[in-house]
């Protein structure tokens, strides 16, 4: 077996590789760089899942950052099983070809009862006094108590939200160093987040990335340099582009003036009530599932989704079959934005009565993924004394919500998820040799990283 390293520079396009880049543009320079075709949903979950099994959404069942439980009437975005990803996964077929193959997931998703080696994810405690506390969760259970004894408390508040940066990236970068040399595993996959924030705030605009860049080619620098020297194959990858974008499209509230939405009130504030809506959509960056329990309806809004500027396909149960996204989790229609269109999840029509959770960095309650939970809200001149005020109750233990994040999509300036992208915004795969002729699907990543840790045979 060939030991091997797989880092997920998430964000990396040849876009960005340059002269911020110095030492990835080198790297490049000497070795072998693959386009792939970003798979759809071009979004994390669904992309890591289709690189570590080999099999599309219609197989492994993660259709995108989270989607709609029938049975529960809930929308759940970005849970953490590893039992969620129904197909085989690369290290347990590994074991299989050789028992002592070891895998090491370093805050790949669904890292959670994960049957991997060894593995470290986000994972907040949650008190009952409402405090989130950053942590992080792992197996074997005592490697987040060496991790971070070694390292310091995993940074949570630097993984997400207004505050992300790079020390987040910087502390799964030293703690997979630390792991490699503990328990010197047959595969390590390690994800770097840190373009994911810069990119989707401000788009490729090197006026505002250059220093973001920089971080982290400098973090994939250290990280090559310790496999190098470990005598690793090394594979540099990306789970998706970002490009820019300048129209967000609010899908929920197009339904709800068509009456298809329905909302609870509670203290003067809606919140979507899935359950009871007609039609409803879980917004996912460039995607969007249409969820039907009203399907006499579903005619007129295909017409309707059809006919909506920032649009480009809406997938009927043959176009969900054409995208490998046929499986019981997907939408009963699914939408593509346009290259430069993204989805919103609101649904409420005035600011004043947006729930609690839309002004809070809250990525479990939101029946949608929201991007702009990475700024703060730049229309109050007083909001870091506010923000300042909320940490203070915090630590004098009180309760607080942390309501500081704006209601204002047209702030994000990238975005990913769709295919309609140039290719200049493709996922990219790095490695030591020539991966055939031409781009490659996603599911192919699963056969490179194979190659390389057992051979071609």
């Amino acid at each position: 077996m060939q030991k091997t390293v797989v880092i997920d520079i998430v964000g990396l396009s040849t876009s960005v590789i340059g002269e911020h880049t110095p030492f990835i543009q080198k790297y490049l320079a000497e070795h072998q760089l693959t386009h792939i075709k970003p798979v759809f949903p071009a979004v994390t979950t669904t992309a890591q899942s289709c690189y570590v099994t080999g099999k599309n959404a219609d197989t492994h069942g993660i259709v995108g950052n989270g989607w709609y439980d029938r049975d529960e009437s809930e929308v759940k975005f970005w849970k953490q099983s590893n039992k969620l990803v129904k197909a085989e996964k690369i290290w347990e077929a590994a074991k299989k070809q050789n028992p002592k193959f070891t895998c090491s997931k370093m805050f790949w998703w669904y890292n959670m009862y994960s049957s991997a080696d060894f593995s470290v994810t986000p994972r907040p405690q949650y008190h009952a006094d409402g405090v989130k506390a950053p942590d992080c969760y792992s197996y074997p259970a005592d490697l987040r108590d060496k991790l971070q004894a070694e390292l310091g408390t995993f940074p949570l508040f630097s993984f997400w939200g207004p505050n992300a940066n790079i020390k987040s990236s910087k502390w799964i970068a030293d703690a997979s160093i630390w792991v490699d040399k503990a328990e010197d595993p047959t595969l390590s996959l390690i994800y770097l987040p840190h373009l994911d924030y810069c990119l989707q705030k401000f788009g490729v605009d090197f006026s505002k990335i250059s220093k973001e860049l920089g971080e982290v080619d400098k973090l994939v620098e250290d990280l090559v340099k310790h496999y190098q020297s470990k005598n690793a194959k090394i594979i540099l990858l990306s789970e998706y582009g970002i490009n820019n974008v300048n129209r967000p499209v609010h899908i929920n509230r197009i339904l709800r003036e068509n009456s298809l939405i329905s909302v609870r009130i509670e203290q003067g504030l809606e919140l979507l009530d899935a359950g009871a809506s007609k039609v409803f959509a879980t917004a996912d960056h460039q995607i969007a599932h249409i969820y039907f329990n009203d399907l006499s309806e579903k005619q007129r809004v295909k017409t309707i989704l059809e006919n909506t500027a920032g649009i480009a396909l809406v997938l009927d149960e043959e176009g969900k079959k054409e995208y490998n996204l046929n499986h019981e989790r997907s939408g009963d229609l699914v939408v593509m934005a346009e290259a430069d269109s993204w989805f919103t999840y609101y649904y409420w029509f005035d600011d004043a009565k947006a729930p609690d959770y839309a002004r809070l960095v809250d990525i479990h309650r939101k029946p949608g993924y929201d991007p702009v939970e990475m700024f703060m809200n730049p229309k109050n001149p007083f909001i870091k004394l506010r923000a300042g005020y909320k940490l203070a109750r915090k630590l004098l233990g009180f309760r607080y919500l942390m309501d500081v994040i704006p209601l204002d999509a047209t702030l994000i300036k990238g975005s990913h998820g769709g295919t309609l992208a140039a290719k200049e915004y493709y996922p990219i795969l790095i490695s030591d040799e020539k991966i055939g002729e031409g781009d490659i699907q996603a599911t192919d990543v699963y056969e490179v990283i194979w190659k390389s840790v057992f051979g071609k045979n």
